[in-house]
């Protein structure tokens, strides 16, 4: 089917010079930047994460203009062990790990994100900032990411996602809640074979915010091997939905069905990056 010219909701797009790079832009609570030097070479990347797509490098000696910091994937480094990474002024990131200085750097501030008390266009267009981030960390297209949302949240009403903000129903695992998720809760729910689901009890991942549950969404899809072979249709939203499915995703027999409907009533196809 067609595809309408892709809408770009992150933010203004700018240039970081030094790498070449086209990147997110920040709010104003970013504007005063930390310029500093890194021990490199010093990969950028889409996400805090080594993850996430290297979109650029910085050479030894390099400066940066910094804007603020998260929390991310521990990284052993040059100068420091530590979990921080650092915003760029493009929106993207590197790890502090091979930063000089900069001990004083703000919080960045999180994305609201979408919830249950809005109506179904408010929803939508909330859920298209964290939903084209983690496309860009990664590469889950928007569309994808933005209707699994509505569905497994029940447009973010479920007792899941208003108890716990868990818009994907993104279990933990050996009583483990993940990377990204701080915690787990028992809820009881159906499991279906076929066409017979029965009830069972199992354990969710709980999150601080829904733009973390969101990014949580495309790291399970990306660190779990049996959903590699979704990633060859990054660029094919219906097919890259069946890959996950047929993958054990969900175990509804009208999954696909389900989520592609979200995706053509609502041309959720928009909002993926190409």
């Amino acid at each position: 089917m067609s595809r309408a010219p892709r809408r770009w909701l992150l933010g203004s797009v700018v240039a970081l010079s030094a790498a070449g790079i086209i990147g997110i832009g920040v709010t104003d609570a970013d504007a005063a930047s930390t310029v500093t030097t890194v021990v490199g070479p010093l990969n950028v990347r889409t996400g805090p994460t080594t993850k996430a797509t290297v979109v650029g490098q910085v050479p030894n000696g390099g400066t940066v203009k910094l804007a603020c910091k998260v929390t991310g994937e521990q990284i052993n480094g040059r100068i420091r062990t530590t979990d921080q990474w650092d915003r760029l002024d493009s929106g993207r990131y590197v790890s502090h790990a091979y930063v000089r200085g900069a001990t004083s750097l703000p919080t960045c501030p999180t994305e609201p994100g979408p919830n249950g008390s809005m109506t179904p266009a408010q929803f939508v267009a909330a859920s298209v900032a964290p939903a084209q981030r983690g496309q860009l960390e990664f590469r889950v297209p928007a569309s994808v990411t933005i209707a699994q949302a509505i569905l497994e949240s029940g447009w973010g009403r479920s007792g899941l996602t208003a108890n716990d903000r868990n818009f994907f129903g993104i279990k933990c695992f050996h009583g483990s809640p993940g990377a990204i998720a701080t915690g787990c809760h028992s809820y009881a729910t159906h499991e279906c074979a076929g066409n017979v689901c029965t009830p069972t009890t199992a354990t969710f991942r709980t999150y601080p915010s829904a733009t973390d549950s969101f990014r949580d969404h495309g790291h399970f899809l990306t660190v779990n091997s049996r959903y590699a072979p979704a990633f060859a249709f990054t660029g094919n939203a219906d097919q890259f939905l069946f890959q996950i499915w047929k993958a054990g995703y969900a175990t509804s027999p009208t999954y696909v069905q389900n989520v592609t409907a979200l995706m053509k009533k609502y041309n959720l196809y928009q909002y993926d990056l190409r």
